[in-house]
């Protein structure tokens, strides 16, 4: 195959079809950090309004983050709840308790108490440490992306043997009616004894001192736990989520609670949440709305905390089971503790950049060496003093469509907040001695979006017509959306003469340091856009990744994974290949595309094909439009290749 020939054709047929000039336009305006307001004492208030509805939780948070906190088990001695003052029989309980990726026993977290509901028990939203939950995966990626600040969960049990008792109803109530004794006199000190919170000590004084740094919800009869911790342990606690669980509908009752508490309207918040489907929603509201009418504004409905100390939001078709209690959860937990600041640098990515910043900002900031020039066009004129909003424009990606800057903006601060952390964010595929001999290779590498240990790496190649490299829309945020599913994923910047030895040296190079890169060395996977999908079909063929990495023992790619291209040549060496593109391209036909896979599928190539109606050429990850979700799906086919093995 004359390989050079056809970069050079290609290259000319999408120069036909694009527009090089560059019209540089005013954009998009930064984002603005919301402030936070002090009360009195030591309680920590929030300015950020809480959003109009419920964010669902992305599907990528579901598996495992590549950063991961930990589960410990948690073992205490209590009493038997009806007798407790008695204490007439003792009882041994677990608790089990995550603990943020880094968590230091230098620093002070926020803790949570998170209780389960009816026919659970205490491993139901965590897991345990042998098995964790997808709940623990959703805190993990939610906390390394900042959407939650590093904090302490706990998660007991109202139980009082081994599950036995959620199955009784009466009996439940009964117990979640007497589990503040449990909670505030053996749990509550207990447990922060042990981790690092902001109480000084776990005396009375100590933990009250502290209620602005602790919180307490749950769902179902997790919720009637809730409601019973407001009634008896304001003292203890500032912050309060219950989700679809009622305790009563007479609001002058709820007030007394507060009355008789010695504590203020200004001294609580409570979010609560449910679902328009919920059995439970009906009395939940009914609640809600008696506590908001009475009279003396115990109870007043707000998005904030400066402005009342309720607030409502309801999921349209929620309806009662754990899908939706982990949605309740992980909304809560992005409000409470939160103000918009963050409280260590490195969840702090949006304060680095912004729509606003400019190009030059990024490429000389410290954390990017002497590579950030290569985030942007390598042989492409981009102003240092245009805004990331501006560049972030087909007049700078020519041929392609959907544009983000706000991905752009994500992926600039995700990976200068990895750099500052201490990780290697960028891996040369050539030596000092052949940049020295040629000056070329030095506009090359591999910007790394890191994985789970041990886990399966991807290779994503943008397009760019093998004139410039489009990688900003066309493989970073391909890469940055793989890591946050637990894989590793090296995003190439490569020479558009020499782009098929380019990307052979890459699979070279991370093949041959697999173990000291921690990463799977077999099983990986090759993606593209465009000229980048060329470059992965013919490195994903056996005999051509033999011929360009002249090498026999590289194992073959797993699956590839193309995006709109005109690329047509078949081989029963080829690899199972999974390909999406837009009805509407004008560049790369989807019939061309669709006829391709059906050659391969004949030659028994495992493939899919995907056609998104109204898109055009290069929609990238096709956020906000019909292709959205594509790139699980993708992920999806991968996994399922390997039962079939790359070959």
């Amino acid at each position: 195959m004359g390989i050079k020939r056809m970069i050079l054709c290609f290259a000319a047929f999408v120069l036909f079809l694009g527009c090089t000039a560059c019209n540089w336009k005013t954009s998009g305006q930064g984002e603005q950090a919301a402030t936070a307001a002090k009360k009195d004492g030591a309680s920590v208030n929030i300015a950020k309004d809480i959003p109009d509805t419920l964010e669902k939780v992305p599907d990528e948070y579901k598996g495992p983050a590549r950063k991961q906190g930990r589960i410990e088990k948690f073992d205490y001695t209590t009493y038997e709840s009806f007798s407790y003052q008695k204490k007439t029989e003792k009882l041994k309980k677990t608790a089990y308790i995550y603990l943020p990726a880094g968590y230091d026993d230098g620093q002070q977290y926020n803790i949570f108490y998170l209780m389960h509901g009816g026919w659970s028990n205490e491993a139901t939203w965590l897991g345990t440490p042998e098995k964790p939950s997808e709940f623990k995966n959703i805190l993990d990626h939610a906390i390394a992306d900042g959407k939650i600040n590093p904090l302490i969960i706990v998660c007991p049990t109202y139980n009082n043997t081994s599950g036995e008792d959620s199955a009784d109803y009466s009996l439940a109530l009964k117990l979640t009616g007497q589990y503040h004794q449990e909670l505030s006199k053996d749990l509550i000190p207990a447990v922060e004894s042990r981790y690092s919170t902001f109480a000084q000590d776990t005396t009375e004084e100590g933990l009250k001192n502290s209620r602005g740094h602790r919180g307490f919800g749950g769902f179902s009869m997790g919720s009637v736990a809730t409601w019973h911790t407001f009634q008896y342990c304001l003292d203890y606690f500032r912050y309060f989520m219950p989700a679809s669980g009622s305790l009563s509908t007479d609001g002058e009752f709820m007030a007394d609670m507060v009355r008789d508490s010695g504590y203020t309207a200004e001294d609580f918040f409570i979010y609560a949440m449910s679902g328009t489907d919920d059995f439970a929603y009906s009395a939940f509201k009914s609640q809600l709305e008696a506590m908001a009418a009475v009279s003396d504004k115990t109870f007043v409905m707000a998005d904030n905390e400066q402005e009342g100390n309720l607030a409502f939001r309801e999921q349209e078709g929620g309806v009662h089971d754990g899908d939706y209690a982990s949605q309740y959860a992980y909304n809560g937990l992005m409000w409470f503790w939160n103000d918009g600041s963050k409280q260590d640098k490195e969840n702090s990515w949006k304060a680095y950049f912004t729509l606003d910043s400019t190009v030059g900002e990024v490429i000389k900031d410290p954390a990017f060496g002497d590579f950030g020039r290569l985030l942007f066009p390598v042989g492409r004129t981009v102003p240092k003093d245009a805004a990331l909003s501006e560049i972030s424009s087909e007049d700078v990606y020519v041929w392609y469509s959907d544009i983000q800057p706000e991905k752009t903006v994500e992926i600039v601060n995700h990976l200068k907040a990895r750099a500052e952390a201490g990780e290697k964010i960028f891996f040369n595929i050539y030596s000092d001695e052949e940049i020295r001999k040629d000056a070329s290779k030095a506009d090359t590498g591999l910007f790394y979006f890191g994985g789970s240990p041990g886990e399966k790496f991807a290779v994503m190649n943008a397009g760019g017509g093998f004139m410039y490299v489009g990688a900003m829309h066309d493989s970073f945020p391909h890469a940055l959306e793989v890591s946050k599913m637990g894989y590793h994923a090296f995003a190439l910047i490569y020479r558009p003469n020499e782009a098929y030895e380019d990307l052979a040296r890459a699979i070279t190079y991370l093949y041959d340091n697999a173990e000291e890169l921690g990463i799977k060395a077999d099983g990986y996977s090759l993606w593209g856009g465009s000229a980048g999908a060329r470059m992965a079909a013919v490195l994903g063929n056996r005999d051509y990744l033999r011929e360009l990495t002249k090498r026999n023992d590289i194992p073959q790619a797993a699956a590839v994974i193309m995006q709109y291209t005109g690329y047509t040549d078949t081989s029963d060496a080829d690899a199972p290949t999974y390909a999406c593109v837009g009805t509407h391209d004008g560049i790369a036909s989807w019939k061309t595309m669709k006829t391709r896979l059906e050659r391969l599928e004949n030659m028994g190539i495992p493939t899919e094909f995907h056609s998104f109606k109204g898109l055009s050429h290069g929609f990238g990850i096709g956020t906000g439009t019909v292709a959205e979700g594509w790139i699980n799906d993708a992920v999806q086919f991968w996994e399922n290749s390997l039962t079939g093995g790359g070959r």
